[in-house]
């Protein structure tokens, strides 16, 4: 019986500076190593398209597109670990109960300035953790009022990502024809 090979994270791309993950390391830094993976190729499957290519809605009758998952994943960052986790009182991002689908839907905004948000959002969200003492830690989940731990969020988080990063193969390719993991 054949082997099956682990998966391959290896650099595809030219401009792939993306790192590795390790192959050992405690929870948090394996968790931290995948989620920073997966916010780094996704940034990567934005690299090098025109600001006005980011907005195209490629695979109809979907309304995805690169910079509505941008500003979705901002709005992610923000929801899991500064308001769920963190308890911190701020405004949600590119939501509210009238327009819940904004995020995608509402492409008006500056690329630039959705970018700018999300790196910021994804720079406060790796304070918290690194702030925290234990993946255990909770926080108070909004929608329940049950406890959250920091270890379900970052899970949740890779999760969010890996499915979004499959979608933005999907525009890459669509817009121009680029492939890669």
């Amino acid at each position: 019986m054949s082997e099956i090979p682990e998966a391959n994270y290896s650099k595809k791309w030219d401009d792939d500076s993306r790192s590795t993950p390790p192959l050992v390391g405690d929870e948090r830094e394996i968790l931290t190593a995948f989620l920073d993976w997966h916010r780094e190729t996704f940034a990567l499957k934005c690299s090098g398209i025109p600001k006005d290519r980011l907005s195209d809605k490629g695979v109809p009758p979907s309304v995805l597109s690169l910079h509505g998952i941008l500003r979705h994943l901002g709005g992610v960052e923000r929801w899991w670990f500064r308001i769920q986790f963190a308890g911190e009182d701020v405004p949600l991002l590119y939501y509210s109960d009238d327009d819940p689908d904004q995020d995608f839907e509402d492409l008006d905004g500056d690329v630039e300035e959705a970018f700018a948000v999300w790196r910021a959002e994804c720079a406060r969200s790796r304070e918290i953790v690194s702030a925290a003492r234990s993946l255990d830690e909770t926080g108070v989940h909004r929608a329940t009022g049950q406890p959250v731990s920091l270890r379900r969020v970052l899970v949740g988080m890779i999760a969010e990502y890996a499915r979004h990063n499959g979608h933005a193969d999907l525009l890459r390719e669509r817009i121009d024809g680029a492939t890669g993991q």
